[in-house]
């Protein structure tokens, strides 16, 4: 049975802390627009406290996350036990994107890791905690990271990626505003 709590306990954090992969799903208010749901990794997500996680969010080909949180701020992780226990954890809440020209930048990347490619940290004030069984989530073996995004971006260096962000990072796939770059 599910439960619904107050705050990111010892062992919810625990939890998070051994999950290898996440979930992070968003939506515009639009109901001609696309619901967006994107797994992240690379030991990229941090509990700030009872109530508050963020995630280092790297450059990738779209920018849904970003533009959907300046519009309404949803979102919703989700943590699957692939092995041990079965369990799912969603974290739902109210998301900002940090990006890299706010002046709090520095100051919330503090608590992160530093990843090349970083475009923003997705900083969240969760207002529902939940769990549920996972009974119907089948068991994987963790092999380990892949490394293709960190090489890709370190190839590229910093003005290889302002570019890349340009071109890929200002609107949504629905024409909403992604990245002031």
């Amino acid at each position: 049975m599910g439960k619904i709590f107050e705050t990111i306990d010892e062992q919810l954090q625990a939890f998070i802390e051994s999950q290898q992969i996440f979930f992070v799903a968003t939506a515009p208010l639009s109901d001609a627009g696309h619901v967006n749901l994107s797994p992240r990794g690379l030991d990229s997500l941090r509990v700030l406290g009872p109530q508050t996680v963020a995630f280092v969010d790297m450059t990738g080909s779209g920018v849904e996350t970003i533009a959907h949180l300046k519009e309404n701020g949803r979102i919703t992780l989700m943590f699957c036990a692939f092995s041990g226990p079965p369990k799912i954890l969603r974290l739902q809440g109210i998301g900002e994107a940090i990006t890299l020209d706010d002046a709090r930048f520095e100051e919330v990347q503090q608590d992160l890791p530093v990843l090349p490619g970083v475009r923003a940290i997705i900083h969240i004030q969760l207002d529902r905690i939940s769990d549920s069984c996972g009974y119907g989530v089948p068991q994987y073996e963790y092999l380990g990271d892949r490394t293709q995004l960190t090489d890709y971006t370190e190839r590229k260096g910093p003005v290889g990626i302002v570019e890349y962000q340009r071109k890929k990072n200002r609107v949504s796939i629905d024409g909403l505003p992604g990245l002031d770059v």
